[in-house]
């Protein structure tokens, strides 16, 4: 509990700020808790199912999910990569996170590591915990993109995986192809030196939330041992209902057995299965997703600001967070003084690269255009102007 997340301390900051200020006084950047609504589509789906529901459709399914759903999603992914997936390398999953812990609960035996890059998902620490694994962290370079050297140095024999996240949360950056690719080549060259597997496990969340026309580059495409990890929380603005699914590289070594673990996974961690309203909504939904231009359009905005500031800032390439240069070099005190100014961030420490902050700007346009006097305030006084 001590090193819980730093998100969810500043949330809880921010209710009490809150009731002491009023709400419109407070400008909460803190979470990543989109406020766009779900696309029409998913309304319409809803409405279908709920005026001619189907027999059965609230009871148990396949632990790997319904084989319709599954199937969908093979198809998008097919259609998308150019790689051809069969709903045999699908589990449906409560979430990303749900995923992950399914992936991590299979694959880790005691002190087995797993390598992130800083920064990071605040809660991969603790998922790789929850399996007795252990986190090996690596620094990313100044665009956050992970440096290679540092990866072919810090693989070893007890390596069983590498996670990877792009578009990153906090810090939007893309990993480019150039920078898959070298990776791959990397992971395999270390499993021929040590005759192991290492899994490239590929959280996806944001995929589809990418700007100035930039085409997602697919990991899978640079190593065949590779697994998705996603949910359709921030594409189809479905956080709280918590869909989403594992696929894994249709020519991945051992990969029945591993799609065997998750569905096993799956159940004996107490998921049982993912939500079955939800598989039957996003089975016609895969090729949906919320407004990208709504999204970019609050990165602008923000960017230019906080820029025109002085406010030093690695332009987003996708996702919907912002991660600036702290003006102090202890981040932490940096978020204090802002919220001394009713404006809520999180410490770039708390996703493991400090002297940076994180701002969500997935929230409403009156809350980024009241946040701006308290940044701006905060810029004079640390003579970043």
């Amino acid at each position: 509990m001590a090193s819980g997340s730093w998100i969810r301390k500043m949330f809880e900051d921010g209710a009490i700020l809150k009731q002491r200020y009023g709400e419109e006084n407070v400008f909460d950047l803190s979470l990543g808790n989109p406020i766009v609504e779900p696309p029409a589509e998913f309304f319409q789906e809803l409405k279908r199912l709920a005026e001619h529901p189907q027999a059965g459709m609230h009871r148990y399914m396949s632990n790997a999910g319904y084989a319709e759903t599954r199937a969908a999603v093979a198809k998008q992914l097919s259609l998308e990569t150019g790689i051809n997936f069969t709903m045999n390398e699908i589990v449906m999953t409560c979430g990303a996170a749900g995923a992950l812990n399914v992936v991590l609960k299979t694959i880790l035996n005691q002190g087995d590591e797993v390598i992130i890059f800083a920064p990071y998902f605040a809660e991969y620490v603790h998922y790789i915990d929850n399996h007795y694994g252990v986190a090996q962290i690596l620094p990313t370079d100044e665009q956050f993109a992970p440096r290679l050297d540092l990866l072919e140095e810090a693989i070893n024999e007890r390596t069983r995986a590498v996670i990877i996240n792009s578009p990153n949360n906090p810090s939007g950056a893309v990993c480019s192809e150039e920078r898959l690719r070298g990776l791959g080549e990397i992971l395999r060259k270390k499993e021929a030196e040590y005759g192991t597997q290492i899994l490239l496990i590929s959280d996806e969340a944001y995929r589809r939330i990418i700007y100035d026309g930039l085409k997602y580059p697919f990991p899978l495409h640079h190593h065949p041992q590779s697994i998705i990890v996603t949910s359709h929380s921030k594409d189809l603005a479905l956080p709280g209902e918590r869909i989403g699914y594992i696929a894994i590289h249709p020519d991945c070594h051992q990969r029945e057995e591993l799609i065997n673990g998750f569905i096993h996974c799956n159940r004996t961690l107490g998921f049982v299965n993912a939500p079955a309203l939800m598989q039957h909504l996003v089975r016609h939904l895969q090729g949906v997703s919320v407004s990208v231009a709504e999204y970019q359009r609050k990165r602008d905005f923000l960017y230019q600001h906080l820029t025109e500031m002085g406010y030093s800032v690695t332009k987003p390439q996708g996702a919907f967070y912002m991660f600036p240069k702290s003006p102090l070099e202890d981040d932490v005190a940096f978020v204090r003084e802002l919220l001394q100014l009713k404006v809520l961030t999180v410490p770039g420490s708390g996703f493991g690269t400090s002297g940076y902050f994180r701002i969500a700007y997935c929230v409403e346009d009156r809350v980024l255009e009241g946040s701006l006097s308290g940044f701006r305030e905060a810029a004079r006084k640390f003579g970043l102007r």
